[in-house]
């Protein structure tokens, strides 16, 4: 059997892809345990400067397995969806949690958990022919994989319960328009662009970024005296990194700066 989570570190760069191409990857237990414990281990890499997660196949992610949801249903109801605590809520907190950037090559359709998994990351390049859909509601389900706390904050809450209540294709400009893709690139060209922007990210400053993710995510739910409290205490952190002082040597140099990512 092929690997469901395929797993490659070059130059910096973890790249994560989804293997189920037959199956959409669709999210069976082994593939999620798989990119759980893959996610995890990127995190943990000292020599992983930025991930790119992506897929095989026509779709980036479907979501939850349903054949093999059902089967379990009929096992044991009351238990199945301990996957959201088990699975699904791992998942998000190591992309969105990551002191890392995280970008989502998305090639094909992401739906339900597989859309939560592309708003959790910090970049989405989207190929002309993807699209998404929350999918829950058309299972009976509620939203999980951190799309009641992401939606929202990328579209507005308006749209967010629109797209929540109503599950709809999304198609690839539409997400462009609304924010959910950063870019949209023919469906060609999606694995070359979206190597070259976490390729980017992997030979920047890490240590900022890292602040970045971190204040991004504060400043969602506090006030404003609170993300100024926090953007000085990160910022004095940035500011006695080798990366800023490399930086600004760089910048009056006028050479390019080679991060050390420290």
């Amino acid at each position: 059997m092929a690997d469901t989570v395929l797993y490659d570190v070059t130059d910096g760069l973890a790249t994560i892809t989804l293997n189920r191409p037959e199956a959409m990857n669709a999210l069976s237990i082994e593939a999620k345990e798989a990119l759980r414990d893959t996610l995890r281990q990127a995190a943990g890499d000292t020599g992983v400067r930025a991930v790119l997660l992506t897929a095989t196949g026509r779709a980036f992610c479907v979501g939850q397995d349903l054949k093999e949801h059902m089967g379990l249903l009929a096992e044991n109801a009351g238990s199945v969806m301990t996957t959201v605590a088990e699975h699904y809520n791992p998942i998000v907190r190591a992309i969105a949690g990551m002191p890392k950037p995280v970008v989502a090559g998305v090639n094909g359709v992401a739906a339900g958990a597989g859309f939560g998994f592309a708003l959790a990351a910090d970049y989405r390049v989207v190929a002309d022919t993807a699209s998404f859909t929350t999918a829950f509601a058309g299972v009976a389900l509620t939203a999980d994989s951190g799309v009641s706390w992401t939606l929202p904050r990328v579209v507005g809450p308006g749209r967010a319960a629109d797209l929540l209540f109503f599950p709809r294709s999304i198609p690839a400009q539409e997400a462009y328009e609304l924010g959910i893709a950063n870019q949209v690139v023919p469906a060609g060209q999606l694995a070359e662009r979206a190597v070259a922007v976490a390729r980017t990210l992997a030979a920047g400053p890490t240590l900022a970024y890292a602040a970045l993710k971190e204040s991004l995510a504060y400043g969602a739910g506090r006030s404003l005296d609170e993300a100024l409290d926090k953007e000085g205490e990160l910022q004095m952190r940035a500011g006695a990194s080798a990366d800023h002082a490399i930086a600004v040597r760089a910048f009056v140099a006028k050479e390019k700066p080679v991060y050390l990512g420290r």
